[in-house]
């Protein structure tokens, strides 16, 4: 993504990040079209899973959609998940629906700036770093960022939401 002057043109979520004076360090990564994966990203970066977060957009039955941050390497536990939010149930969005409801696509989706702000729930293991890898909204591209200021930009509440 490159603007007319040769510049790169920044994405949504870092201007947002920029906007509010949050310190953050864009990371470039050599993108996998046949591995999407945090575990791809993770050993791209040569950092530990557990730092690498992915972003998951789910439905609730109750509070409609929400989006939870977890370690690359975990899963989603939907029955803790559900409590946490309000729900009885949930369940991760179909892939088609991720675009038009966030603005990205897989493999380039940001907690940060999608088209409406979503209740977000971030794993409760972040705070045990001193930073965290998010998606910068694109494929290729990686924030640096300390949990806690992902955490007050988003307005995330820390939860346990995995298996």
């Amino acid at each position: 993504m490159k603007n007319a002057d040769g510049g790169k043109q920044k994405t949504n979520a870092e201007r947002i990040l920029d906007q509010k004076k949050i310190q953050y360090e864009l990371i470039p990564y050599e993108v996998d079209e046949n591995d999407l994966g945090a575990e791809h990203i993770a050993s791209q970066l040569g950092e530990d899973i557990r730092q690498v977060f992915k972003t998951l957009v789910l439905s609730g039955d109750k509070s409609g959609y929400f989006v939870c941050v977890i370690p690359g390497g975990d899963e989603v536990d939907l029955k803790k998940t559900a409590k946490v939010t309000g729900n009885k149930k949930c369940d991760l969005i179909a892939m088609k629906e991720l675009l038009p409801l966030t603005g990205y696509i897989r493999g380039g989706c940001s907690p940060v700036g999608m088209k409406k702000a979503f209740p977000t729930y971030i794993h409760n293991s972040c705070i045990q770093y001193d930073f965290i890898y998010v998606s910068a909204g694109v494929r290729g591209l990686q924030f640096k960022i300390a949990p806690q200021d992902l955490i007050q930009v988003v307005g995330a509440k820390v939860e346990d939401l995995v298996v």
